[in-house]
Order: structure tokens, then sequence, then C-alpha cells
């Protein structure tokens, strides 16, 4: 099958060598697995930190979002067959999605929505997935609750503030803050349903002042955390809950003993990576988001579309994630 691999990790994107296409053996799906004959993907933040940060002694397939259709089903299989469309994020410890073909295991796969169409549902699951657990399980959110409470989303126009923006809107009571500092992004963020927004380029509680809110409940740092850390401190109430994604260098717990603010951290790998008992969890999770999908209640957050899965292509779209300048989800389709 055709792959975009690395085998040298930390090269520049700009090198032919940092990505690049090769043949490699289908694989076999195991008891669990799922084998997804891949039609699209995205791109993430994930892809390119292990890309160049992980060292691998044999070419390594990256990539942690993908749409297709399944091909083979393991032994153990219940809740799919072949010809189903699913879309996932997968394992982290497993080869990723850039290649013709991947392997999933069924419980953190979920039913492609319907109604779009395989590159914007590729958008989807890896950062559905986090913004759902941020919400829902870290800040311990209730669906339906939060009336009267406010949540800051620090890098609202990015993939995870972009689900997690509608999320909150639509299904909380909460006043959602998103942060962006383009007019292309501050446009962005309130058309996914942001009640306000603020400038990150400028102090978090000026502009948090300037829109009448002294301090906020919630805090989601999804970039940046180390730049932010003293301004969200500043900016949480007494008793309010910060939840990180991110991998600041250092996270210095002290600042926030004095107001008693908790901190979540948020990896939506640790369930697969651990089997966890509710590992099945995030199966629930993605047929809930495609039911919310095909409803109209959510819709995708594909920023934009890259052209065929190839390795130029994918070059281009890490490029752009290095740059910091995406605004939603990259995606590609077709081999």
């Amino acid at each position: 099958m055709k792959a975009i691999v690395y085998s040298q990790h930390g090269l520049p994107i700009s090198d032919t060598k940092s990505l690049y296409e090769t043949q490699l053996d289908k694989p076999e799906p195991g008891p669990r697995d799922l084998l997804v004959k891949i039609r699209a993907i995205a791109v993430n933040p994930v892809d390119m930190k292990v890309r160049m940060g992980s060292p691998t002694e044999t070419p390594r397939i990256v990539g942690w979002d993908a749409v297709g259709t399944v091909e083979a089903v393991g032994t153990m299989v219940t809740a799919f067959r072949p010809g189903d469309d699913v879309f996932y994020a997968g394992s982290i410890a497993r080869p990723g999605a850039y290649a013709e073909y991947g392997l999933v295991d069924e419980r953190i796969a979920g039913k492609k929505p319907a109604s779009l169409t395989d590159a914007d549902a590729a958008a989807l699951p890896l950062t559905s997935l986090t913004a759902w657990e941020l919400l829902f399980d870290r800040l311990e959110i209730p669906e339906g609750g939060g009336e009267g409470k406010s949540l800051l989303i620090v890098g609202g126009a990015g993939g995870v503030g972009s689900i997690l923006t509608q999320l909150a809107r639509r299904l909380t009571g909460l006043r959602v803050i998103a942060t962006a500092s383009r007019p292309e992004t501050v446009s962005w963020v309130r058309d996914l349903g942001a009640h306000d927004v603020v400038d990150h380029s400028r102090p978090l509680h000026e502009g948090l002042r300037d829109i009448g809110v002294p301090e906020v409940d919630y805090v989601a740092s999804l970039t940046h955390t180390d730049r932010h850390y003293a301004e969200i401190v500043k900016a949480l109430a007494p008793q309010g809950r910060l939840a990180v994604i991110d991998d600041p260098d250092t996270l210095d717990a002290m600042p926030l003993k004095r107001k008693a603010i908790s901190l979540h951290w948020e990896l939506m790998f640790t369930r697969s990576l651990f089997e966890t008992t509710d590992m099945v969890r995030q199966q629930e999770i993605l047929n809930r988001v495609s039911t919310l999908i095909d409803q109209g209640v959510l819709r995708t957050t594909t920023g934009e579309h890259f052209g065929a899965i190839t390795a130029e292509n994918l070059r281009r779209a890490h490029a752009l994630l290095e740059s910091g300048r995406a605004r939603g989800k990259i995606v590609l389709e077709g081999f």
C-alpha cells in the first residue's frame, strides 16, 4: 500500500525527506480491529510534534484523523461490519493515517456523519474527542448546564477551539468567550458561536474588561499556555477551573493555590494508550458528534482543503501548521 512516512526525525519540513511516499505491507486486523480503506485525512499539531521529536528505526506513518470504509474486521468486533463508513482519530501508539489502509480498535471509531463529505468528516475526530472530553469529562460541565458561568477559550480559531466553541455554545448555557487576533479568525469564531471575542495579542484581562467580564469561571488553554499563563491566572475566578492540552516546557501550579484553581490535563490518546475500562466512551462520543452533525447542531471545522493525499501536499500542510496561521482544520482527500 502507499504510505507517506518519515524515517529521520527533526528534519525541516522544507526537506523532501521530512515526509516521503513509500510502499508498505497492508496491515492485518487484530481481534478488536477494523481494517479501514482510507479516503480522507486531516492534519493536526501532534503529527508534526511526532515527526520532529520521535526517533524511529523504521519508516513511521503519522496522522491521527481518518475517514474510510471498513474492509475487514477482527474476530471480536461487534459494532461494525465490512462496508461501514467510519471516522476516527486512532491511537498514537499505532501507525497513523497517512496511508491507503489503517487499523483502528473498534472501541475508538465512530460512524461517519452521513451528511458530510469524506474530507469534511475527516476534520472532526481528534478535535471533537479532545473538546468533548475537556468540556464534559475534565471541566465536568454537564450538558445543558453552566448557566450564568463563563468559559474562556484561548486559541479559539484552531482545530480544537473551533469544535469546542460549538459544543459549549450549543450544548451548555455557558457564556463562550474565544480568543483570536486576526480579522479572519475573529470572524471565524464568531460564526461558530462565540458570544464574545478577545484579542490574545493583548493582555487577556484587558480584553475581558472591555467586554464587561472581570473574571471567568473556566479556561480552556489550547495553545501557548506558557505565554498566557499569568494572564489566565489573573482572569480566573476564585475556585475556577483550568484545562490545558498543549505542551508548555514547564507549568508551575503554585500560582493557582491562592485562588484554589484546579488544573486539568486533557489528552484524547490516554484512553487508547492505557486501554482504560471506559475506552469505548470514545466510540460513543464520535457517534454522538456524528448525530449532532447530521441534525445540524454542529458543523465541520474544515478550514482548507489541500487536495490529494501526497507527500508534497502533506509537507505544505505541516508548513502551514508550523506557521501558526492555520484556521480550523487542514484536510486532504484521495490518493
